[in-house]
């Protein structure tokens, strides 16, 4: 497999990316990171410089222009990825559902993947997210609403939500 890196500017900063062949998401960085994690999650993988795939480049171009659902129609994969099984990977998959404008606990994201209890080690799994952005960890905040924990920064994840329309506390 290669992965391809390319960068896009949004309101947030610019955003790293990396796809597969198939032009399917397979990371997102809101900084230099982009490298690292991806030798975390496609270890040998080379990571090559490429172009980012025009239906992927306009739902991001939409989603921050307004249209709050626009990320739905990123295809992403987490195939081949190290933590792609486990509990780990059943967090990253969770993120997918919950909905542009709503936020839930790190205890109901724990929940939701199978886990009651285990809000911090989802809280690890969250800051591991290879997809950041796309599958929303930004929606998960603490048990009293704070902003806590966001690899992009609370900047970030407080500018993310107030687009999407979450109530914010």
């Amino acid at each position: 497999m290669r992965l391809f890196a390319s960068e896009v500017p949004s309101p947030v900063g610019p955003l790293a990316l990396a796809t597969d062949e198939a032009g399917r998401l397979r990371g997102v960085s809101f900084g230099d990171g982009l490298k690292r994690a991806m030798a975390r999650e496609y270890p040998g993988v080379a990571l090559e410089a490429g172009q980012t795939p025009a239906p992927l480049a306009a739902a991001l171009d939409d989603y921050f222009a307004g249209d709050r659902e626009a990320l739905m129609r990123i295809e992403w994969s987490l195939e081949g990825a190290v933590a792609g099984d486990g509990f780990q990977a059943r967090v990253w998959r969770a993120l997918w559902g919950i909905p542009a404008g709503q936020t839930i606990s790190y205890g109901e994201m724990a929940k939701r993947a199978g886990e009651p209890g285990a809000a911090q080690a989802a809280g690890v799994a969250l800051n591991r997210n290879p997809i950041a952005l796309v599958l929303a960890c930004h929606r998960v905040v603490g048990a009293d609403g704070a902003m806590v924990g966001f690899g992009g920064g609370l900047e970030r994840k407080t500018w993310l939500l107030r687009h999407e329309g979450a109530l914010l506390i």
